[in-house]
């Protein structure tokens, strides 16, 4: 049982220096440590059975060990195969050895010290257990393996004694260690993810900063300057709004664009002034045909049934806004020369929305590339809003084949 510490503790270095990808490997270890243990505790056994009062019966319990052994290597390989029932059955075993062992050896042996049947093997279930749970329960397998030592082999003697606090604080450390690594690799997974989700903030401000807050800056410029009616004539434009008022609402929008941006709270926002046209209420239904049009120019074609397409608002404007991220990747992507097709079916269970373009398509594993890379558009802008809605998003391309982009979804979860 020394020796099993020992190759405990040995074990505990490879884990501490090994970073997160630690665990696997220490299964693998652990489950190789086993088997040149049982080689080890054969040996052993070969070369002292003759001294033994009853050696059939280690033979026959020898037996048991290889078989269950080589059965259960593949399982002390992968964590999720190493279940509590396969580490319990483990641990009866090592505990069955180390009772039959103060039974069938002689006593003048055991007196001076003579190692158990299983030997090192028992420090491997110890092990499975410190990596399955942590120090506890290596702790508390190590506990059971050192009661039936003091019981059934040889008493509280200082060898057993000190053989048993070296398993207990070699399975305690591997175990801690194990937790400590299992926690840092938590941590770092959340800061790869604060990190990607910072990296593509900051790649939306740029864009956002070179084209939607100059322009909107630009608007409440020229606003102020001029002043009086969208129309010129200074006493209100045919829709009740003139050009201060267009240079306010541009400058509200681009401070709570800016406020996004940084992640601090939106400022407060005011509609437009008395005269001017209502705003359509948020939560009533929308047409989603209407919505669309805007997106069409002489390359986007719109097909659509004739009577509205109605969503809840919320719902409408989300898939709008998605079908839009689709229509400007077409625009940014499919080639000055690319056509496409927008094409809404209007169904009692779902709407569905269709975009579909002539460009160049592109290669198998080109949005993951591209979501590695920080870039987002298809996963965010067009895939999580339709998901959001409790809909799907579906993608079909091929090189030279144009691009399919498929939203569906449904009424009842879109309210």
């Amino acid at each position: 049982m020394a020796e099993g510490a020992r190759t405990g503790g040995a074990v505990g270095g490879t884990l501490a220096a090994g970073g997160m990808s630690v665990e696997l490997p220490l299964w693998k270890a652990i489950s190789y440590f086993r088997v040149l243990a049982l080689c080890y505790a054969l040996l052993r056994y070969f070369n002292s059975y003759l001294h033994f009062l009853h050696p059939v019966a280690g033979w026959i319990y020898f037996g048991a060990l290889i078989l269950w052994t080589l059965a259960s290597t593949r399982a002390f390989s992968n964590p999720q195969r190493c279940t509590w029932y396969v580490l319990g059955f483990d641990l009866s075993l090592a505990v069955t050895g180390i009772v039959l062992s103060g039974m069938t050896d002689a006593p003048a042996r055991i007196s001076h010290g003579a190692p158990t049947l299983p030997t090192i093997w028992a420090a491997g279930t110890v092990l499975g257990f410190a990596a399955k749970g942590g120090w506890r329960p290596a702790a508390a397998s190590g506990a059971v393996i050192g009661v039936a030592n003091i019981l059934g082999h040889g008493g509280p003697t200082g060898d057993n004694v000190h053989n048993i606090v070296l398993l207990l604080v070699a399975g305690c450390a591997i175990g801690y260690v194990i937790e400590l690594a299992r926690a840092s690799e938590a941590t770092l997974t959340r800061a790869l993810q604060v990190e990607a989700a910072t990296r593509e903030r900051e790649r939306l401000s740029r864009d956002i900063h070179d084209g939607v807050l100059q322009v909107l800056a630009l608007v409440q410029r020229r606003g102020a300057e001029l002043g009086g009616s969208a129309n010129g004539s200074g006493s209100g434009g045919a829709d009740g709004t003139d050009f201060a008022e267009l240079g306010r609402l541009a400058g509200e929008q681009e401070r709570a664009l800016r406020a996004l941006m940084t992640g601090g709270p939106l400022p407060a926002q005011r509609l437009p002034e008395a005269g001017a046209a209502e705003a359509p209420d948020p939560a009533g239904p929308r047409d989603l045909t209407a919505l669309l049009r805007p997106y069409t120019d002489e390359r986007i074609t719109l097909s659509a049934p004739g009577t509205p397409v109605l969503l809840p608002g919320p719902a409408a404007g989300e898939l709008a806004a998605a079908v839009g991220a689709a229509v400007d990747n077409v625009r940014r992507h499919a080639g000055e020369g690319a056509r496409a097709w927008i094409l809404v079916e209007d169904e009692p269970e779902a709407v569905t929305v269709s975009i579909r373009d002539d460009g160049p398509g592109f290669a198998p594993g080109r949005l993951g590339e591209a979501e590695r890379a920080g870039r987002l558009g298809v996963s965010q802008s067009i895939r999580g809003r339709v998901l959001d809605l409790g809909g799907t998003a579906e993608l079909y391309s091929a090189p030279g084949e144009g691009v399919e982009v498929e939203l569906r979804v449904p009424r009842k979860a879109s309210r």
